[in-house]
């Protein structure tokens, strides 16, 4: 009987614990990089608010984060090569290791288990077992004897599947994992030096942007057999070269009600392309020249942000009528976006004035501000049900 009773008295005691820790959803949370510190701050998109700060991530001057599948554990990608494993429930690092000189991101498997980071040097990407963090497997990127290339704009597509493209080798690779101790690669001639990569939401196509030459490449992901075909290849041809103040993240580009909305390189409009036939269909002036062009959940809105000297503003575009239709003003050095799961809230991160800026997407009205240091990518737990991302 007395020990009974002292289980339920422990048991009362563990309840009371966890009610005092307020238990969270995990789709309520996220977190933002603290580029120049090596932090990241802790969010929940629900209050609005940070719930806590963690350190010891290394070099987050370019870093990024996906999800696992259940959002409880980040997995941050930093530019020293870290890969770190982050607990969002407890705040802490669960697991770090340095996997690389020069790493610029990665992904996670479809079904949550592997996680893939993509490096400069050495050239390559190496698959990590989910749960532990242990190496599975490496690709390395030699595109022709003894020369090995830089990896960018790695995805995951459907299955144990990642797509990513060689910088220096010209080509889109296709590996699959689904023996992740003996993954197998696809290649695929893309063009001269691309430079960043995404896949579209459904999973079907990757696409690297070009840097060498105008247009992109286009892989088919349903129908690999067809390899990789250029789309948009004339454009800018003929015309003046401008300055590119920052290169576009193709990782932010659009599909919204059919059409795919792109940043133009070294100009100041948004491309807008048919997402079947992959035709140019218009064009929408903005301000300058865009960096992330990302459309609201709902496809109604197209939020744009820019390179120097123009990095203080936003624009925002109506998908109906394809005009500019606010431009708001939320900081200095505005470097990314990030929108709630149904897309009523958007955060904006002003690096130089050291704060995310929090906006109502239906009245532009700024609903919340959150002190950070530096900060950089906002990544969001929600992540963790979208290809792609």
């Amino acid at each position: 009987m007395r020990r009974s009773l002292a289980l339920i008295a422990a048991s009362a005691l563990l309840l009371a614990g966890c009610a005092s820790q307020q238990l969270k959803g995990t789709v309520d949370l996220g977190l933002v990089i603290e580029r120049a510190s090596g932090h990241v701050t802790l969010v929940n998109t629900s209050t609005r608010k940070a719930y806590d700060r963690i350190e010891g991530l290394g070099d987050l001057s370019h870093a990024s984060a996906v999800y696992s599948r259940d959002g409880r554990y980040a997995y941050i990608f930093g530019r020293d090569g870290g890969l770190t494993k982050i607990d969002l429930l407890q705040a802490r690092i669960v697991k770090r290791v340095i996997q690389a000189g020069n790493s610029i991101g990665g992904s996670i498997s479809q079904d949550g288990r592997i996680v893939v980071a993509q490096n400069y040097a050495p050239g390559g990407i190496k698959a990590f077992d989910a749960e532990t963090l242990e190496l599975l497997s490496e690709v390395p990127a030699e595109y022709a004897p003894g020369k090995f290339s830089k990896v960018v704009g790695l995805a995951d597509a459907q299955g144990h599947k990642f797509a990513y493209a060689l910088f220096e080798g010209g080509e889109i690779w296709v590996t699959d994992f689904s023996n992740p101790r003996q993954p197998k690669t696809q290649r695929f001639p893309a063009g001269n030096q691309p430079y960043d990569g995404l896949v579209t939401p459904d999973g079907r196509y990757f696409m690297a942007g070009l840097y060498g030459e105008d247009g992109l490449a286009l892989v088919d992901l349903w129908r690999p057999e067809l390899g990789a075909k250029k789309i948009l290849a004339n454009y800018g041809k003929g015309t003046e070269k401008l300055p590119v103040f920052k290169m576009p993240h193709l990782r932010g580009w659009s599909m919204a009600q059919g059409k795919a909305y792109l940043p133009a390189i070294g100009r100041h409009e948004v491309l807008v392309v048919d997402g079947t036939s992959w035709k140019e269909v218009g064009r929408i002036p903005v301000k300058g020249q865009p960096v992330f062009v990302m459309a609201r959940p709902d496809g109604r809105q197209i939020w744009v942000n820019f390179a120097f000297p123009d990095y203080s503003e936003i624009q925002v575009i109506d998908t109906l009528t394809g005009k500019v239709v606010k431009t708001l003003a939320p900081g200095k050095a505005v470097l990314h976006m990030e929108f709630t799961p149904r897309g009523e809230q958007v955060w904006v991160s002003a690096r130089d004035d050291n704060k995310v800026v929090i906006y109502d997407t239906a009245t532009f009205e700024t609903i919340g501000e959150i002190p950070a240091q530096a900060p950089s990518g906002i990544f969001f737990a929600s992540r963790a049900a979208r290809i792609g991302f």
